[in-house]
């Protein structure tokens, strides 16, 4: 056999190493792509944790917050609620919509008030007659309640604290009220699944398999509870703009009626 010239073998080498080198680092490749990746890498870590104490680290970091926004719905014995509320310590604002009427509440530290249309005056609660109006007991008003609701139009009406009103709408306005209640979830914890909210990575944690509510807590950042998804189809809320400030002062005198000690009868 004829030997290779020096300059062939020396390109044979180099052609078989680098040959070698490919397969050696497709393989490797290959085994990459089999090894599961870290779902927490890059995130707070709260992923690592059990589901107690995510609910937990969240609940506290919430509370702790100088303000939120909390939008969706709720569903209490037997009404739907749609609410858009921004809320911090000292009071809070936005807007309630129930049975087709909307109303907006703005409370300034014990300072609640109220603020709607003409409608929403004369409304009959019960459509029937039995409501508490003076209307004509068909669910249409008189001509005198169609006047003083025409004066409370678009105006904020105050709310006396000794009226019965005060304590039902001022919930609304509690940023710790409306935490505590909405961020409980019932049942045995365990985590969900992973998925987002806008940008933001989350993990779910569930009450009794989700009957008890679903809990989305964020990733990215700090882990604030961003989505709760109440249990029984009780409604879904986001909470959003965790610390960001809003202006809270009470309306002008201009824009505001004072029944003193107890709200129109409605």
């Amino acid at each position: 056999m004829t030997a290779l010239p020096l300059a062939s073998r020396a390109r044979r080498a180099a052609f078989v190493s680098a040959m070698c080198v490919g397969v050696v680092t497709a393989v490797t490749s290959l085994a990459g792509c089999g090894s599961p990746e870290d779902p927490d890498a890059g995130t707070n870590g709260v992923g690592k944790l059990s589901a107690p104490k995510i609910q937990d680290k969240s609940s506290r970091l919430a509370q702790a917050a100088s303000a939120v926004r909390l939008s969706g719905t709720v569903v209490s014995k037997g009404h739907t609620y749609t609410l858009d509320m921004r809320l911090k310590g000292e009071g809070g604002t936005g807007s309630v919509t129930s049975r087709g009427q909307t109303f907006r509440l703005l409370r300034v530290g014990e300072d609640l008030f109220l603020k709607a249309d003409s409608r929403f005056w004369t409304h009959d609660d019960d459509n029937n007659g039995s409501g508490s109006g003076s209307g004509k007991g068909d669910g249409t008003p008189q001509k005198a309640d169609e006047a003083a609701a025409a004066k409370l139009d678009g105006k904020y009406v105050k709310v006396p604290k000794g009226d019965p009103a005060y304590e039902q709408l001022s919930g609304f306005t509690d940023k710790d009220v409306l935490l505590e209640g909405m961020l409980t979830l019932h049942g045995e914890l365990a985590k969900g699944d992973r998925g987002k909210s806008g940008a933001l990575r989350t993990i779910k944690i569930t009450g009794d398999e989700g009957a008890g509510g679903t809990l989305s807590v964020a990733l990215d950042g700090k882990p604030y509870p961003l989505r709760l998804d109440r249990g029984g189809h009780a409604g879904t809320l986001k909470l959003t703009d965790w610390n960001k400030d809003f202006p809270l002062q009470e309306p002008n005198k201009s824009e505001m009626v004072d029944y003193g000690k107890q709200l129109p009868t409605s």
